[in-house]
């Protein structure tokens, strides 16, 4: 059906309007009593005021909240970047998270924690990173910037890869590479991805993924990125006893001594003295080590200081076999507990935040029930008062407003009955009396034919005004108002219009009320009247349907239909729709110059 058309009619737009017109609105306002009148606007001006106040309260301490919160992290980062100060930054991402809603901010939440994890894994707390980074798990998908969500799957996945827990790095690497993220960051993931290979000695696999990084542009123009993925891919041939592999590992350091990376240095230093190492060259082994040593010593990265004792330990003898056992025992001594002070300090910065934070809360909860308990006081007898006369307010408008239109509504409705039948009356009888008048002056009615001619006339006259008597007489909506309706449908059923009917019988009418089934007979009995009046139809078809708990009636006939876009309802169309509506119904038409008129009717049972 073309209902969009009529959806979009001014009539179909406005309809639900019907019983809010600006003159009907005025005309109930002056029914209302002048003290009323007068009370109303006090009423509904203190209702808003006091909405106001409220949503303001609300909105400035949410807006003191995000600037608290940006606050710490801004203190936070300050600690981290110029003083390195990491406890000091983590306690400030901490006090930032216990003031941050997850709910409400997740962006901000996932932030701070990817921050406060990175902290605890570049101090070797891989189990108290992977505790806080888990609890940004649950808000991923609520977050906007990928980002965010792309730094909590690499710190996972470096915990897990740095704890060799190798296929749930793989596992999470591979969902940062699947977020929509920059190039620059999809190639890190990558390399990531790469490491991973390698330490499950994919080699080969691994040395792909670095050789066809190696070709991306955004890889080339960051130097210091370069020269990991060129001492990555020396790493793989060194691995697979292809002698390519030293050659990649000396560029490697060259660009990093270029560019005076002292980590950089250090680690390439590391693993040309393991490839000399493997290949029992102690000499040079040692001489790198050495020099892995001590850039590692410059940038106090314990990690790697030991891996270098490691190979001087191995590749010396004598006393420089035992000075350097010395250091590597004293080294693992002290990172011991340096790396326990750093987890103590972390765990004991989230419990008393959140001892202090419980602390708060119980003395806030305190203070803002006292506090409660005072506005209740002043405001619970100005709201009853502002409740009582808002309620009787609204009973009596709502009182004359109902019996106002209530007795509109039967003087309307006596007022269209009246009309109609006069206009019946009028259209119908009174033509066809006046010209059977006529004959009956002007013909002899002696002769038989005559006479015979105005007995027909009178019994036409007859059935016309019982069909106008039935159109107007009470409805039966007992167990034969199938039979009813049958009758009065088939009475527009004539040698010129074929009037088919479907579906009537399996309707279940018993289930349906009084006035709903008097709300059907009128409606058909209408468009049948407009049918026979305007469409020139010689086929009619109603079907009526039972979809779940709702009556569904189709009508359909081949006469000359109507433009839509010209249509104003009227008369008949026009009672159709307001029956139809005020048993809580929906209707739709679909017609066009020559193209027959349609009508879908839905209505609950």
């Amino acid at each position: 059906m073309n209902r969009q058309k009529i959806a979009n009619s001014s009539f179909y737009k406005n309809r639900y309007l019907y019983s809010f017109t600006g003159t009907e609105i005025f005309y109930f306002w002056r029914m209302i009593p002048k003290r009323i009148q007068l009370v109303t606007p006090i009423i509904a001006l203190l209702l808003v005021l006091f909405s106001c106040h409220k949503d303001i309260n609300d909105n400035l301490k949410e807006l003191n909240n995000k600037l608290e919160i940006q606050k710490n992290i801004d203190k936070a980062a300050v600690f981290y970047h110029n003083y390195n100060d990491t406890d000091s930054s983590f306690f400030y991402y901490n006090k930032a998270k216990l003031l941050c809603d997850p709910k409400k901010d997740p962006d901000s939440y996932v932030s701070i924690l990817n921050c406060m994890a990175d902290i605890q894994l570049n101090h070797g707390d891989h189990i108290g990173s992977e505790t806080t980074i888990t609890d940004a798990i649950p808000y991923l998908k609520s977050i906007k910037d990928q980002t965010n969500v792309w730094n909590t799957y690499t710190t996972l996945g470096t915990n897990y890869l740095r704890t060799y827990n190798l296929n749930d790095a793989l596992l999470y690497y591979n969902k940062a590479l699947g977020l929509k993220v920059d190039e620059s960051r999809k190639s890190l993931t990558k390399s990531d991805i790469a490491s991973v290979l390698l330490e499950q000695q994919k080699y080969n696999e691994a040395l792909q993924i670095f050789l066809r990084l190696s070709t991306k542009k955004e890889l080339q123009q960051k130097p210091e990125y370069n020269a990991k993925n060129i001492d990555n891919i020396g790493i793989c041939y060194n691995k697979m006893s292809d002698p390519r592999g030293i050659q990649y590992l000396n560029q490697a350091l060259q660009i990093r001594e270029e560019i005076k990376n002292k980590s950089g240095v250090g680690i390439s230093n590391l693993h040309i003295a393991s490839y000399y190492d493997e290949n029992k060259a102690r000499t040079l082994a040692k001489k790198h080590a050495l020099e892995a040593y001590k850039k590692f010593s410059e940038i106090d990265n314990i990690d790697n200081k030991l891996s270098s004792l490691k190979l001087l330990i191995k590749n010396n003898s004598d006393q420089e076999l035992k000075k350097y056992s010395i250091l590597y025992i004293d080294l693992v001594d002290s990172i011991f507990e340096v790396r326990q002070k750093a987890k103590n300090q972390f765990a004991r910065i989230k419990y008393d935040s959140k001892r202090e934070k419980e602390e708060n809360l119980k003395l806030k909860t305190h203070k803002a029930e006292n506090e409660l308990k005072l506005e209740r006081q002043k405001s619970r007898n100005i709201i009853s008062y502002i409740i009582i006369i808002l309620s009787l307010c609204l009973i009596l408008i709502l009182y004359y407003y109902l019996t106002s239109k209530a007795n509109r509504e039967k003087i309307e409705a006596a007022y269209n009955s009246e009309t109609r039948i006069s206009k019946k009356l009028h259209d119908e009888l009174a033509n066809d009396i006046y010209h059977t008048m006529a004959f009956a002056e002007n013909r002899n009615l002696s002769l038989a034919e005559n006479r015979e001619q105005l007995l027909h006339n009178l019994d036409t006259i007859y059935a016309r005004t019982r069909d106008i008597s039935k159109e107007n007489a009470i409805i039966l909506t007992d167990e034969n108002y199938i039979s009813s309706l049958k009758e009065m449908i088939s009475r527009f059923n004539t040698p010129n219009i074929n009037l088919l009917i479907n579906g009537l019988d399996t309707i279940s009418w018993d289930e349906v009320d009084k006035v709903k089934k008097t709300a059907i007979y009128r409606a058909i009995q209408e468009l049948l009247v407009n049918m026979k009046k305007h469409s020139d139809a010689s086929l009619v078809a109603i079907i009526f349907k039972e979809s779940k708990r709702d009556i569904i009636i189709n009508y359909t006939d081949n006469g000359k239909g109507i433009d839509l876009n010209k249509m104003i309802l009227k008369n008949g169309l026009h009672n159709i729709e307001n029956r139809i509506l005020a048993i809580k119904g929906a209707i739709d038409i679909d017609s066009g110059l020559g193209k027959g008129f349609k009508l879908f009717i839905k209505l609950p049972i």
